[in-house]
């Protein structure tokens, strides 16, 4: 296959935002810091919501404020309205998120919105976003199943993809939020979205709840997908989805590209202990094989 794939890494936002023990800003700043080092371009580094919905992301401004930036890497960040947006631009970020969901159910157990309320809710923020120059993704949860609706039907995933492309999100990253997901699944939803979306501007981001995800990441690899999110160690899962399991993990889908000739510019020993780093600071182990396999 050969190409670049670019790695969105999102441990210090999706990886930790499920975590019961509160984590020191100082933790979160030297782990974003050392994703860096292992050659991320881009690392999600916090969310601007309420504290009282999501109490791990309190203390996201300070974060972007502590990070020590580097020269071609970009810290994005979650908004969910126009209150967020502002409070993350004060605390100097230059790429954000949105987040919409592909089921009903889950949009109103998540952000406490219908679907079109979500959405015309991101509208202003993307609006302001493209005339500060501020680059945008959208957010795609339940795209292959819901906790509480399960298989969800692939024209919702097309509709919201499509609404967030056309007010201006530069990239959709399609979630499968629960993880339910199998490899022709995958497949068929990806190419359905990709009917209305360039393949570029698409991103996979797989939870591995059933162990499918590198498989449903490789379906769509063969697709043409070419950027994909990853959390180091496997950390994180959604609050709002039961039993919910981490994201794929970075080293594994590192170590899955390597063997399939992509580049990814990822230092994979370096990741691999700043997997073993984080974990050792959350008293577990990685949720990767490749941890344990290279340990």
């Amino acid at each position: 296959m050969g190409d670049f794939v670019r790695i969105v890494e999102v441990g210090p936002r999706d990886g930790l935002q499920n975590e019961s023990q509160m984590i020191a800003i100082a933790t979160k700043i030297a782990l974003i810091e050392r994703l860096g080092r292992c050659g991320f371009r881009e690392i999600e580094a916090g969310a601007f919501v309420s504290p009282k919905w999501v109490p791990q992301m309190a203390g996201s401004a300070e974060v972007l404020h502590g990070i020590k930036k580097k020269p071609g890497i970009a810290y994005p960040v979650l908004v969910p309205n126009e209150k967020g947006y502002v409070a993350a631009r004060e605390a100097g970020a230059t790429r954000i998120a949105v987040f919409g969901a592909a089921s009903e159910s889950f949009s109103r157990k998540n952000i406490n919105a219908s679907i079109e309320e979500s959405l015309a809710r991101f509208r202003p923020v993307v609006a302001q976003a493209k005339s500060d120059g501020i680059s945008v993704r959208g957010y795609v949860s339940c795209v292959l199943g819901c906790p509480y609706e399960g298989d969800i039907e692939i024209a919702a995933v097309v509709q919201v993809s499509q609404a967030l492309f056309e007010m201006g999100c530069d990239e959709v990253s399609l979630g499968d939020t629960i993880g339910v997901g199998t490899p022709d699944r995958a497949r068929t939803m990806l190419k359905a979205v990709a009917g209305s979306i360039p393949m570029k501007n698409l991103a996979c981001h797989f939870h591995d709840t059933y162990g499918q995800a590198l498989a449903n990441l490789y379906a769509c690899l063969e697709e043409g997908v070419r950027v994909i999110d990853s959390s180091v160690a496997g950390l994180g899962g959604c609050p709002y989805a039961k039993g919910a399991s981490g994201n794929v993990a970075s080293e594994d889908v590192v170590y899955m590209l390597n063997g399939l000739g992509f580049e990814t510019g990822i230092d994979l020993d370096a990741l691999i202990e700043t997997a073993w780093w984080i974990c050792d600071a959350l008293g577990r182990t990685p949720g990767s094989k490749l941890a344990h396999a290279l340990k």
